[in-house]
Parts: structure tokens; C-alpha cells; sequence
């Protein structure tokens, strides 16, 4: 059996651009071949394309730039040689100062920079201009370190002891609250489930006061915690935007508004087709659209929706006494 034909495609992708790597056809800083480009050379799909530069990421052979593209990751350094005192050879630390709090802030400016999938040991080592193994004397894992990343973007922001009067007000300022960590870190999104939610203490702790601000308004718990979810849910699922919009700026290296604005031609010879009338008629103005409008927009149809459910009374679908999981 054809042991190459049974591998699949990505990882033969993969390794072919190692090879180029590793033979100085592609150096340092040199743009590695795009999602586009890696479909039209090999055939493969999109997703197969993504897959082959995520594969590249989290092996600390390439990373994305801003503006540029996917590039060749600088050389991980090379630890200095042991020093010699007294004729006797001892090994000198490479960054004394190098502490957990450090590695933890660098990975992340690496993941806010660069995106989730560029984060890794190596990655955050070479920025610190350290080996790899000095990391883990630090933090064990990259596990560990994401979840110490998890724990100090949401202490940037912590909830008022007392939280403002109003169910209302405290569902809006936890929601505003996440999704100013979303604006900030949009890696953030990729940390966290709903349904396999990490053990954060400060994600339960939030779980626990959105709880709080719909207690004692006639509703039980399951209901409650369903609330709880929603609410995170919709800032959560609208940050997935945040992560596509990040991604495909560095891969085409254009702005959303540039990215548009090279699609008019096609989009009005659409339009003019006649088939798509609302959409026609949606071009006809100019709409002032992004993210947060829509966020706006949304949690006020939200909480307006919760109104109806709390100032009414009503129980919706708790489902019998059990509970479920903190949602961080």
C-alpha cells in the first residue's frame, strides 16, 4: 500500500513546506504561501489550506504578521555557552529576570497580535529572546499558560462589588463587559465553551454574578442559569466575527472596508440582475455597518426579550431541578 496516498493531504502540504523551509528556499520573514494559494497549487479545499497553516503555527515554524500575510518564524535562539568561573564551567540563567508574570503577559501580546493559533511555547520563548526550556520552569504547559492568560484578561476588568440597581443594568454591563475583552483579545473567543467551559475562578465568579442579578425576580434556578447562558452566548457568538475579521486581514492584508470596497464591481453586477431586491435596495443606502452596532442592536432586542420572561413572571423550559455547567 501507497503509505503517501493513505496520508492526508494537509500533512503532506505540511511537510512539503518544511522541506522548503529547512532548505533555505523559504527564509525568515518570507511570506509563506497563502490559504489561496496553497488551493490553487495543490487542489486541495479551503479548509484543508487553513488546516496546513494551522498545522505550521502550532509547530513555531511560521506566523502571521499584520498586514503582510503568514510568514517564516525567526529561529528559536540559542542558548549562550556556560560561562566559565574559577576553571569550572557553570550554566548562567538566560534571563534572570524572567518570571512567571513575564511569560504570561508576553503570550498574551504574542496571541493578541498574531491570533490563538500563533501562540505557542516556542513562539512566546523566541519574543522573550529565550530558550523554550526556560519557559517551563515558569508555567509546566501551554494548556497551563492559556489558562493563566484566561485568568488575567478578565482581572483587567473586574465586576463592582456593587453592582448597579436593576436586573437590566447589571445583564448590560456584564455583557459590555465581555465584549470589551473580546474587542481587546479576540483570541479570548477561543478559550472559552459553553458546554466544556474551562474551571477559570474568575469566568465562574462571572457566571455566578450574572446568576445574582436575576434572583429573587420569581424565576428558578435552571431558568436563571439559562439566562446566564444566553447572555454570554450572544457576546460570545458575535466574537467569532472578531476572530474571522483578525484572520483574514492578516492573510489578504486588506481592511474590511478595503476588502468591500474591492467587491463593488461584482456585487452591483449582482444587484442589477434583479434577483436580490432587498439586498438591491440595501445598496441603495449608505448603511454605517460593523460589529458593534450590531452588538448594540442586539443586546437590546436581548434584554428586551428577558423582559418579557422576568417582568412577566414566566418560567421558560428550566427542565427540572438540574443544574449545569459554570460557563466561564
Amino acid at each position: 500500500m501507497d503509505r503517501s496516498a493513505a496520508e492526508p493531504p494537509y500533512r503532506r502540504i505540511v511537510a512539503e513546506i518544511q522541506r522548503r523551509i529547512g532548505a533555505g528556499e523559504l527564509r525568515p520573514g518570507d511570506r509563506v504561501p497563502s490559504t489561496r494559494q496553497i488551493t490553487a497549487e495543490w487542489g486541495v479545499a479551503m479548509a484543508t489550506a487553513t488546516k496546513v497553516l494551522t498545522a505550521l503555527r502550532e509547530a513555531g515554524l511560521v506566523r502571521p504578521v499584520p498586514g503582510v500575510g503568514t510568514v517564516v518564524a525567526e529561529p528559536e535562539p540559542q542558548p549562550s555557552p556556560p560561562a566559565r568561573s574559577g576553571g569550572r564551567r557553570t550554566v548562567r540563567d538566560s534571563d534572570p529576570g524572567l518570571t512567571r508574570e513575564r511569560v504570561v503577559r508576553t503570550a498574551i501580546e504574542v496571541a493578541d497580535a498574531e491570533g490563538f493559533a500563533a501562540l505557542s511555547m516556542r513562539r512566546v520563548a523566541v519574543r522573550l529572546g529565550v530558550g523554550t526550556m526556560a519557559l517551563y520552569r515558569h508555567v509546566p504547559s501551554r494548556d497551563e499558560l492559556v489558562a493563566l492568560m484566561v485568568e488575567e484578561v478578565l482581572a483587567e476588568n473586574p465586576l463592582p462589588e456593587t453592582p448597579p440597581p436593576g436586573w437590566r443594568a447589571q445583564l448590560e454591563l456584564i455583557t459590555r463587559l465581555r465584549w470589551a475583552v473580546f474587542r481587546r483579545h479576540p483570541w479570548m473567543h477561543q478559550t472559552m465553551s459553553l458546554t466544556r467551559p474551562m474551571l477559570s475562578p474568575q469566568g465562574m465568579a462571572q457566571t455566578d454574578w450574572t446568576m445574582r442579578a436575576v434572583d429573587g425576580l420569581g424565576l428558578d434556578v435552571p431558568t436563571m442559569f439559562y439566562v446566564t447562558v444566553s447572555i454570554a452566548g450572544f457576546a460570545h457568538g458575535l466574537a467569532a466575527n472578531l476572530v474571522w475579521e483578525s484572520e483574514a486581514e492578516q492573510e489578504s492584508g486588506l481592511t474590511d472596508e478595503e476588502w468591500m470596497a474591492n467587491q463593488d464591481s461584482a456585487m452591483n453586477s449582482i444587484f442589477a440582475s434583479g434577483t436580490m431586491p432587498m439586498l438591491a435596495r440595501l445598496a441603495e443606502i449608505d448603511l454605517d455597518f460593523d460589529l458593534d452596532r450590531v452588538f448594540e442592536f442586539g443586546l437590546r432586542r436581548m434584554l428586551d426579550g428577558l423582559a418579557v420572561l422576568i417582568e412577566g413572571g414566566g418560567i421558560e423550559g428550566g427542565g427540572g431541578e438540574g443544574g449545569g455547567p459554570a460557563v466561564a
